[in-house]
């Protein structure tokens, strides 16, 4: 029977074996999913046996991984602002960038007067202010929204049922916060109910905004195993954030909407245009952490500071 050490050194030498950029940490991570201790907890039962079911489940995750297969599917999970979210090939893999996207729709909300928090259990959460993820994916957007802004009511569309399926999955292990999340399936603004046009206040998206011809400069990683539909939009890659834009007004509130869309940086300037025709009185692109142009923030109206 193998300790978990021995386990490790040799995941780490077959992965690195297979020429993959980082082998130890992958070989870490598939060995602390196996062993269900994370956070560094490993090292304190580094030394012990694996059960043979664990080193059959190691040896099956680093063969995957040694073949192509991104570490986030082969986990099943990974982490994305604060939650611990399921993930397959049914759904994009959440990013560092579609993170800062989340980060500045929730600045926005705060700028809007939304009540920011996790709640508490003396203060019930009123879902009042009406909020929605475009292209919810993993549903990872809706639920980090949901969870950090007590007093909203997300929605979540997407037009697949295999990408809903997931978000599903991701709500019914979150508790509280999913409560406030609803799901439809319906392509961008057709999956929302009529009645609810003008009384968004934010609205939020990570669209598909890869173009076909871009898809061969992709990584194998991602153009072999991620969903190229929820990658990549058409012949120019604007054609999922044009419709996007174009539809925010109709369904944000008249004052003090704001629409927050993830974009590639060589788009910034074009989308910043399209957003301006579109009628929003204040549009700007946010950078991300390798500060690259990154997210559009278009507000309809003035609202809070």
């Amino acid at each position: 029977m193998s300790t978990w050490r021995a386990l490790l050194e040799d995941a780490e030498r077959t992965l690195g074996d297979a020429g993959l950029p980082t082998p130890t940490i992958d070989a870490r991570r598939i060995v602390e999913e196996a062993a269900d201790q994370r956070d560094g907890a490993l090292a304190l039962v580094v030394e012990e046996p694996a059960p043979r079911l664990a080193e059959r489940r190691v040896d099956t995750m680093v063969k995957r991984r040694r073949q192509g297969e991104p570490l986030q599917y082969v986990l099943g999970s990974w982490s994305f602002c604060g939650l611990d979210l399921f993930v397959d090939p049914r759904v994009l893999i959440p990013r560092p960038e579609t993170e800062r996207t989340a980060e500045v729709a929730l600045d926005e909300a705060a700028r809007l007067g939304l009540r920011r928090g996790r709640g508490d259990r003396w203060r019930d959460a009123r879902g009042e202010e009406l909020v929605a993820d475009l292209g919810t994916g993993s549903g990872a957007i809706a639920l980090a929204l949901a969870g950090a802004l007590p007093d909203a009511q997300v929605w979540g569309t997407d037009r697949s049922g295999d990408a809903l399926a997931v978000a599903r999955a991701n709500l019914a292990g979150s508790a509280g916060p999913a409560t406030r999340v609803r799901l439809v399936q319906g392509d961008w603004f057709d999956a929302l109910p009529t009645e609810l046009r003008g009384r968004f206040r934010l609205l939020v998206s990570n669209p598909p905004y890869v173009a076909e011809s871009e898809v061969a400069d992709l990584a194998d990683e991602i153009a072999g195993h991620e969903p190229l539909d929820a990658l990549v939009s058409g012949p120019t890659g604007l054609e999922a954030i044009e419709r996007v834009v174009a539809g925010a007004p109709e369904f944000l509130a008249a004052a003090g909407g704001t629409l927050v869309v993830e974009l590639a940086p060589h788009q910034a300037a074009t989308v910043t245009q399209l957003a301006r025709d579109a009628g929003f009185v204040e549009v700007r692109v946010e950078r991300d952490l390798a500060d690259r142009e990154r997210v559009l923030v278009a507000r309809g109206g003035e609202a809070g500071d």
